[in-house]
Order: structure tokens, then C-alpha cells, then sequence
């Protein structure tokens, strides 16, 4: 294939469901206008608009980058500035073409240019007009590894999925995320423009290059391991507690939902509770007022021949100090501090930005999370609206389900960890 040209449209198949209709339509900006590929009017001021897909893509890994510059524009081309250089270098030096064994794309097609005409970072608005193209590219080609290079190409695939604070590239750099909804591990890193005016300050011995050749080399490794697809957990919703007591698990998870942060302030209590017994199946249930209901879940607690798991083992810890009047038997593993001694980095540790970096899971809280926030943001003690969801339609069946997730999640990360930490 010539590497002068484009490649063309050679994959015309569409998996079908490989996206969701909530996945690949396009957001709806303020005024009820849709994002459309149109629509940020880059296509205007640029000489190479709509810059298609470029390379032969032998090994099926898939480079976003941020957006076409000067030079690229000019000649049609991806990568061919100062930046370009430097990246085709670097792949060249791992074992990887940049134009051969790689796809290229960027997070906007087209230049985006200040009023004197120089290169600029494009804007959310211009990333979130082109993300369509973007899907559309990897529902084409099915490439087996995603490298974003930089925060553009970070906001343009995760943006829209990760409901919570993006953050930056620091925060997801290095990260080899099995995507469960492209089947592809999806590598974030940093820019090779960065990299270059990291060069050009200081020298090939600086962290973030180091960490950048670091990042790159564990994703082509990835080309080679396939994605892990899991199986949807099975949550059980139970009323009665007795069936606890037929857990043969030497090790559980158990998460609780309560009305708010602290428990010792008059009006908080446990809402619910689950118990992973499985990495794909825990039970979930509202807690009962009767101590005599409670008593298997309580049995369960203090079983010494029981290791426990939770995340933040000490929120779990002291609400059942405080509202279930015992205590937890055999602590065995806390994933929120686990997380944080093997990675220290902020913004990580939290359970639904590991399950997406670990398990490729990027939102199974949507209907609930709203209802879990403190009902005053600046008070502590405050009760949230757990409550309120429960009186919505399915509002019981939603928090149970999300509660038996997050201790589904909670164990398999656990053995993830304890096994990357102690393999043996």
C-alpha cells in the first residue's frame, strides 16, 4: 500500500452492537443543536479538512493524537512536524512503525489555528463536534490497541463515558485499559510535543520521558494479550439473611449504601448491604431493623475463618461498629489502600476509576449516584437522598444492584492486587 495515500475505506462491515446508540450519538449542546462534524467550523480556515485515517495498520494499533498542525495540514499527512519526528523515532526504537504497523487519527480532524495563523490545542467544543469521526474510525478498522496521545485524544474516547472529574493525562498515563465496549486495551499517555519541550529543557533522562518510552513499550506488548471480556455479575436481591450462612467462601467483600458519611450523628443508619462470595455473584439486600434479622449477616462479619475485603475498609468498619453493634472478624484487604501503595498518583484510588483502568467498566452507577451525595455539600454530618431514590420506580432494584456491584468489584480487585503485589 502506498503510504503517501490515505487508506481507504477497506472495512465496510459494522459489528453489530459493537456500539451503543448512547455511545456513538452525539451530545447535545446548550440551545438543542447537535454536535456534527460541521459544526466547529475548523473545516473553513484548514487546507487538508476532514483529514481521513492514515497508515497500513499491520498491527492493528490505533494512534489518536490531538490535532493536525501546520505541517500536517500542509502536506495532508499525520506526524510529520517537529513532534511527528520525534514519535516516529521513538516507535522506531521500540519496534513499531509509525506508518506501517499503526493507524493514525486525531481527536480533530482538522487545524485549529489562532488569529495570527500559529498552531493551537483544540477546544472541547471542537473535540466534542469530532468525537463521531473518532468512533466511527475504530468501529472500521477494530484495532486491537488505543494509544491516546495527550488530553485532547483522553477527552475525545473517555470524556463522554467517565462520569465523573476527567482530570488529565498524569492521571491516566500509563494505565492498559481492557475497554470492554471497543474490545481494545486503551493506553493513554502523553503528547510527543510535550515530550519535545521536555527534551529541549532538560534531556533524555527526565522522568517524563523515561515514564513516556515506558508507557508506549507496555502498550505494544498489548497487541500480542487478548481482552478479557467478564461476564455480567450476578446480583441476587434477598430478603432473608439465612442464606448467608451458606457461604463457603474463605474470603468475601461486603459494601454497604448508608444515609451519609459518618454514622455516630442521630438519624444514620445502613440502608443496605451485599456480599460478594464470587468474583460474579453477591447478594444484596436492604438491612433489616430486627437484630434477630440481622443476626446471619452479623454471623457472617465475625466468621474468623473469613478473610473480609472492602474499599476503605474503615467507612465499612465503623458503620458497623456504630449501627450494627459488633465488629469485623479477619480483615484481610483494602483495595483503596492497596491501590494507593502501588500508585500513588491522586484522583486514582476510588473504586469506579479503578474497576474502568482494571476491568474496562467505565460507568455502573448512573442511576444512583446522584442520590448518594451529601444532601449539604458542606456539611459532614448532612443526610443525603438515599431515601428519595428509594420511593423512584425501580429505585430499590437499582441501589441494590449498584451496592452488590461495588462488593463484586471490591473482591475482584482485591485478588488483582494481591496477586500483582505477593504472586505467590
Amino acid at each position: 500500500m502506498d503510504l503517501c495515500k490515505p487508506i481507504e475505506n477497506k472495512r465496510k462491515e459494522v459489528m453489530e452492537g459493537f456500539f451503543s446508540k448512547k455511545e456513538t450519538s452525539s451530545k447535545t449542546r446548550p440551545g438543542g443543536k447537535m454536535y456534527t462534524c460541521h459544526g466547529c467550523g475548523l473545516h473553513k480556515t484548514c487546507k487538508s479538512p476532514f483529514m481521513k485515517p492514515y497508515g497500513n495498520f499491520k498491527k492493528k494499533i490505533l494512534n489518536i493524537g490531538e490535532a493536525p498542525g501546520e505541517v500536517e495540514d500542509n502536506t495532508g499527512k499525520p506526524w510529520q512536524g517537529r513532534a511527528g519526528k520525534l514519535l516516529q523515532l521513538t516507535y522506531k526504537g521500540l519496534g513499531i512503525d509509525l506508518f506501517d504497523d499503526c493507524l493514525n487519527i486525531n481527536a480533530v480532524s482538522c487545524r485549529p489555528s489562532d488569529k495570527e495563523g500559529r498552531n493551537r490545542s483544540p477546544s472541547n467544543f471542537e473535540v466534542e463536534n469530532c468525537r463521531k469521526r473518532v468512533l466511527h474510525t475504530i468501529e472500521e478498522y477494530k484495532p486491537r490497541v488505543i494509544i491516546l496521545l495527550g488530553n485532547p485524544a483522553l477527552s475525545s474516547l473517555i470524556g463522554h463515558r467517565w462520569k465523573r472529574d476527567l482530570g488529565g493525562i498524569n492521571k491516566w498515563r500509563g494505565w492498559n485499559i481492557p475497554d470492554q465496549d471497543f474490545n481494545a486495551w486503551v493506553c493513554p499517555t502523553f503528547h510527543p510535543s510535550y515530550i519535545q519541550r521536555v527534551l529541549e529543557n532538560l534531556d533524555d533522562t527526565s522522568v517524563e520521558y523515561v515514564l513516556w518510552k515506558r508507557d508506549l513499550g507496555r502498550a505494544f506488548q498489548r497487541t500480542g494479550i487478548h481482552i478479557q471480556h467478564y461476564v455480567e455479575p450476578e446480583i441476587e436481591i434477598i430478603e432473608d439473611l439465612s442464606i448467608l450462612k451458606k457461604i463457603d467462601s474463605d474470603t468475601i467483600a461486603f459494601d454497604y449504601e448508608t444515609t451519609g458519611l459518618k454514622p455516630h450523628m442521630k438519624g444514620h443508619r445502613v440502608v443496605c448491604a451485599s456480599v460478594a462470595d464470587t468474583e460474579n455473584h453477591a447478594y444484596a439486600f436492604i438491612m433489616p431493623n430486627s437484630r434477630k434479622e440481622k443476626q446471619p449477616f452479623i454471623d457472617l462479619l465475625r466468621n474468623p475463618e473469613i478473610r473480609k475485603v472492602a474499599q476503605n475498609m474503615k467507612y465499612e468498619d465503623t458503620w458497623t461498629d456504630v449501627r450494627l453493634n459488633t465488629e469485623v472478624v479477619n480483615w484481610w484487604w483494602d483495595t483503596m489502600l492497596a491501590t494507593h501503595i502501588m500508585d500513588n498518583r491522586p484522583g486514582i484510588t476510588s473504586l469506579k476509576f479503578q474497576v474502568f483502568v482494571q476491568f474496562g467498566i467505565p460507568d455502573y452507577e448512573s442511576e444512583v449516584s446522584q442520590y448518594l451525595s451529601a444532601g449539604d455539600s458542606k456539611d459532614g454530618n448532612s443526610i443525603n437522598n438515599i431515601f428519595k431514590l428509594l420511593t423512584k420506580p425501580k429505585g430499590a432494584y437499582y441501589l441494590l444492584k449498584y451496592c452488590g456491584l461495588d462488593s463484586v468489584y471490591e473482591l475482584r480487585l482485591a485478588n488483582l492486587q494481591h496477586s500483582d503485589i505477593l504472586p505467590f
